[in-house]
């Protein structure tokens, strides 16, 4: 093995547990692009590799986009203020009931928004709603924007950018996909929520708040409402004639933003100094790494390695590569892991169960971890704005159960 090599393993295993770990409660992007800045000073990737590793997320960067304009919105116009007063009227003074109404609410938005979606339009509507039911501990509420916006990403193809990623242009019609992942996308849900209803138990057992004041939606705010909804046929849309989703959202999240600015005549800078911007490098330095550890040959290798353990046992190939990449996710992140298992996938030769263990793996495997998917990244820095921490090691040992569970279940009903 080269020097070249080592050095890039070394530098993006290194970048990745910084990430991960944020010493000194420094950003994450801070890490990912500082380890992409090393290899391109180094001389391990030239600058026209590095262009292309970032370009590669060009898409993921205006869905982002999109989607963090209109959170931040919705935000602004007391949207989230709205829907928090209405959803916790409708519990009745019941924790149970609150808790299986935002566990329920975060299944739709994920299947028709995106789980990034999830993590930055629920999670703030969330922590108004406990905060307007006077919940002594918001976190079992809130871990549900978290777990959720993982196990129900496969319900859709637009259910999770990553889905795009590793199916690239040869995503299956809509018609192909639901027979497909229908079933184990309904057992990561059921099997998700009884587990977190389970561990969460002792907290849900306290009064909530009933006597609920709803709050006036002024105009700006049924804007921002009617942004989202636009934004979910735009991108059903899209997907349906098989259009990338970057643009479209990056679309109707900016004219919404500029429509509601309009209407309530504030200037743009207190929505734009808002957006949690850092977001972005992070998620371009992750696709640079990406782009070194290609020049490695590990795709070449995997890809071998994949072909041979398909045609020497089908079923025991399937197992192990949806464990293998989730577990790789909480590595390197769901979207740089997808793009591998997409590189991956176009030069192997499986079948179509073993394609579909490893897109779970993809979507599933991230809840192990605070830093296996975007979504939960985006998740923490939500939390981050409320005043909340939440720390690896805490998250893991909650991710043991949730991710482990449903995962395997999931898999297991590829079989049926």
């Amino acid at each position: 093995m080269s020097t070249s090599v080592i050095l890039i393993w070394v530098i993006s295993a290194l970048s990745i547990a910084l990430v991960i770990t944020r010493p000194f409660k420094v950003p994450e992007f801070v890490w990912a692009a500082g380890g992409a800045v090393l290899l391109l000073v180094l001389r391990l990737l030239t600058p026209a590799e590095g262009l292309a590793g970032v370009a590669k997320g060009l898409d993921v960067y205006l869905f982002l986009t999109g989607m963090m304009l209109l959170a931040e919105v919705a935000r602004e116009e007391k949207l989230f203020d709205w829907l928090a007063a209405h959803a916790t009227r409708l519990a009745q003074g019941s924790a149970q009931r609150l808790f299986l109404l935002i566990y329920l609410v975060g299944v739709v938005v994920t299947t028709f928004l995106s789980n990034d979606a999830t993590a930055v339009v629920l999670t703030p509507a969330v922590a108004s709603a406990v905060r307007a039911a006077k919940v002594k501990n918001p976190l079992p509420y809130l871990f549900i924007c978290a777990f959720i916006a993982n196990a129900a990403s496969f319900v859709l193809p637009i259910s999770n950018p990553a889905n795009l990623v590793i199916y690239g242009a040869h995503m299956p019609p809509l018609l192909e996909w639901l027979p497909r992942y229908l079933l184990p996308a309904a057992v990561a849900i059921a099997a998700t929520y009884a587990i977190l209803r389970y561990t969460q138990r002792a907290e849900l057992s306290q009064a909530i708040e009933k006597d609920i004041e709803i709050p006036d939606l002024g105009r700006g705010g049924q804007v921002a409402l009617g942004g989202i909804g636009l934004t979910a046929v735009a991108l059903l849309a899209a997907s349906a004639f098989d259009q990338p989703l970057g643009l479209p959202t990056a679309i109707t999240g900016t004219l919404t933003t500029a429509v509601v600015l309009l209407i309530a005549r504030k200037n743009p800078l207190v929505v734009v100094r808002s957006v949690s911007w850092a977001v972005l490098p992070l998620v371009a330095g992750l696709f640079v790494l990406v782009e070194a550890l290609n020049k490695t040959g590990v795709t070449h290798w995997l890809s071998g390695l994949l072909t041979r353990g398909a045609s020497e046992s089908a079923a025991g190939t399937t197992w192990a590569s949806g464990v293998g990449v989730a577990l790789l996710c909480n590595v390197l992140n769901n979207l740089p892991a997808g793009l591998i298992t997409g590189n991956v996938l176009q030069t192997a030769h499986v079948s179509e169960t073993v394609k579909s263990a490893m897109l779970i793996g993809i979507d599933v495997g991230p809840n192990l971890s605070v830093t296996g998917s975007l979504a939960t990244i985006l998740w923490l820095v939500a939390l981050r704005r409320e005043n909340i921490e939440v720390g690896a090691w805490q998250f893991l040992k909650l991710g043991a159960l949730v991710m482990t569970i449903p995962l395997l279940l999931s898999i297991g009903s590829l079989f049926l």
